[in-house]
């Protein structure tokens, strides 16, 4: 009875471990995410641009799960988020303050539950940040205008940048193009 005790525990230790993981630890220190890195903490320092308020009013502009995600840094759980399989053609803005943060053309199926990109649509529109919890080695992606915890980036993406950035649908929403099914 204790051995398969201390087994259960083994396999639900484990499996917390991997549901925090997210998408998975990976370690982004290539040349090119440098610069990435290098580009969006100059645009995260750019104040002109940057949205601040306090947490009252975040807590009445979102929902919970927005809040949570966004705000707190949280993470959906996979294969539950709004847009993980959406497949129509269309722009993903910022929950938080509206930014278009990723367009349609580089969403990509990766499998792992959440949506998922291979850049942003442009460098200035997301930071990087290191991310040692839940003792991985991660890089945080943040939404430059207003500071919003949307996912993280990882180094096993497609062609051409090599990149994933794994985003929790709540820290986004999907405006469709016109005429395409939502």
């Amino acid at each position: 009875m204790f051995e398969f005790m201390k087994a259960t525990l083994t396999i639900l230790t484990l499996g917390g471990a991997a549901l925090l993981a997210g998408c998975g630890a990976s370690s982004v220190a290539t040349n090119t995410d440098a610069a990435i890195l290098t580009t969006t903490n100059q645009t995260m320092n750019d104040k002109s641009d940057k949205i601040t308020k306090p947490d009252a009013e975040w807590k009445k502009e979102l929902n919970p799960e927005q809040y949570r995600v966004l705000r707190e840094k949280g993470t959906e759980q996979a294969f539950t988020g709004e847009y993980w399989n959406t497949k129509d053609q269309g722009v993903y803005r910022c929950a938080g303050c509206g930014a278009i943060l990723f367009v349609s053309d580089t969403k990509f199926d990766s499998g792992c539950g959440w949506p998922s990109f291979y850049a942003p649509k442009d460098s200035k529109v997301v930071a990087e940040a290191a991310d040692n919890s839940h003792l991985m080695k991660r890089t945080e992606v943040l939404c430059s205008k207003c500071g919003g915890h949307l996912g993280h980036v990882f180094d096993d993406g497609p062609k051409p940048t090599g990149l994933r950035y794994c985003i929790n649908s709540a820290s986004l929403k999907f405006e469709g193009k016109p005429g395409e099914k939502k």
